[in-house]
C-alpha cells in the first residue's frame, strides 16, 4: 500500500495583453484574510440588493486580450454575469498585492481597467496595511487617497492631534451608506 499523497495543484493563469501569465503560487495568509474581509463586507452589504460581488476565482473577461482574476469585484449589470465569468467592465475591482504581482496591479492592470471603465479601483497593500483608492473621474483614475492602518511605533511619537486627523474608514464611491473600516478589513492579518 503506497502512503505516498500525491497533491494535484490548480494552476491558475491570466491573459495579460495576449500572453498567458502563470498565477502566483497559493495566498499568504494576510492576502487570504484581506480579500476575504473584503469579500465579505461587501456581500452582506449587497444581500438583496441588485449588484453581485465575486471573489478571487471567478474570471473576469476585460477584452479579448485580457482575462484577469481580480481577488474582488462587484458587478451590477447582471448582463455582464455569465457562468464561465464577468465579461466587460465591473463596477469595483479590489487587488490584493503579492510581491510577484505588484508591478501588473498597478501598472498594466490598472491601466485596463481605467481603460474598460471600472468606476472604482482599489489596490490593497497588507504589508503595509493601505489601501488606496482609485476613482475614475473624465475617463481616467484619479486617485482619491490612501488610507493606512499606522503602527504603535508611529503613532506613539504623534501627537493627540496628529492622531485625531488619522482616517479609519471611508465610503466605496458606488454606496453612500456603506464605510469600510480599516480594521475590519485587515482583521487576522499579521
Amino acid at each position: 500500500m503506497n502512503t505516498n499523497l500525491a497533491f494535484e495543484e490548480e494552476i491558475y493563469d491570466e491573459l495579460i495583453d495576449g500572453q498567458i501569465v502563470m498565477m502566483s503560487p497559493s495566498p499568504t495568509a494576510n492576502h487570504f484574510h484581506a480579500a476575504g474581509n473584503i469579500y465579505t463586507i461587501f456581500n452582506n452589504y449587497l444581500k438583496g440588493k441588485k449588484c453581485t460581488p465575486f471573489m478571487d476565482g471567478f474570471d473576469l473577461y476585460l477584452s479579448p486580450k485580457d482575462r484577469f482574476e481580480p481577488d474582488m469585484m462587484i458587478v451590477c449589470d447582471n448582463n455582464k454575469i455569465k457562468p464561465d465569468g464577468v465579461y466587460g467592465a465591473p463596477d469595483l475591482v479590489v487587488e490584493v498585492l503579492s510581491p510577484s504581482t505588484l508591478k501588473r496591479d498597478k501598472g498594466y492592470k490598472k491601466s485596463a481597467y481605467e481603460k474598460a471603465g471600472v468606476k472604482e479601483y482599489w489596490i490593497v497593500d497588507t504589508n503595509n496595511k493601505s489601501i488606496e483608492q482609485y476613482l475614475l473621474v473624465n475617463g481616467q483614475f484619479t486617485l482619491n487617497d490612501v488610507y493606512v492602518i499606522h503602527p504603535d511605533y508611529l503613532l506613539n511619537k504623534m501627537t493627540e492631534e496628529e492622531k485625531a486627523a488619522i482616517v479609519t474608514e471611508f465610503k466605496c464611491s458606488l454606496y453612500d451608506d456603506l464605510i469600510i473600516k480599516l480594521e475590519d478589513v485587515f482583521e487576522r492579518t499579521i
